[in-house]
């Protein structure tokens, strides 16, 4: 049973090259159809779409040039369950894949590292943190709403 209401359907024109790279972030293949795969670590899920030159004739996709940056204005943020397990992660792919920022500690005080897909996905790898329930974020939250104007 699925543990989220929420996929990311990432659409690549090689399940080959989705599959080299994703294991190497410790995704393995949960199933492989014509043109779905479908990629799983721990509880979570990656799904692929196309895996050749059809993903470029996708009813949405087709609007843009081929050369378009498959992930621009998207980041997929993957956690780790330590900081011990992100250095070591970090060190074995470092030379293996386009590093976009090196491993370091972020002004909020937890450590990640930037990276991109083969397709142009934008991947944060971090330490696990409970970035939904923080009392310093809620504190901020009725002066930020108002700030900005928005109505809830």
């Amino acid at each position: 049973m699925q543990t989220t209401d929420v996929f990311i359907e990432l659409h690549v024109d090689s399940f080959q090259k989705a599959i080299d790279f994703y294991k190497l972030l410790g995704f393995e293949v949960l199933y492989v159809l014509d043109t779905y795969m479908v990629m799983q670590r721990g509880k979570s899920f990656l799904n692929f779409y196309g895996g050749d030159e059809r993903v470029f004739n996708q009813a949405y996709f087709k609007r843009f040039p081929k050369d378009t940056k498959r992930g621009y204005g998207m980041e997929v943020i993957i956690w780790v369950d330590s900081i011990e397990e992100l250095k070591a992660l970090f060190e074995k792919i470092k030379d293996k894949v386009k590093v976009v920022e090196p491993l370091k500690l972020q002004r909020w005080g937890h450590w990640d590292f930037r990276i991109e897909d083969p397709f142009g996905f934008y991947i944060r790898v971090g330490d696990r943190y409970d970035w939904i329930n923080r009392d310093d974020f809620k504190a901020e939250t009725p002066g930020n709403i108002e700030k900005k104007g928005l109505k809830i």
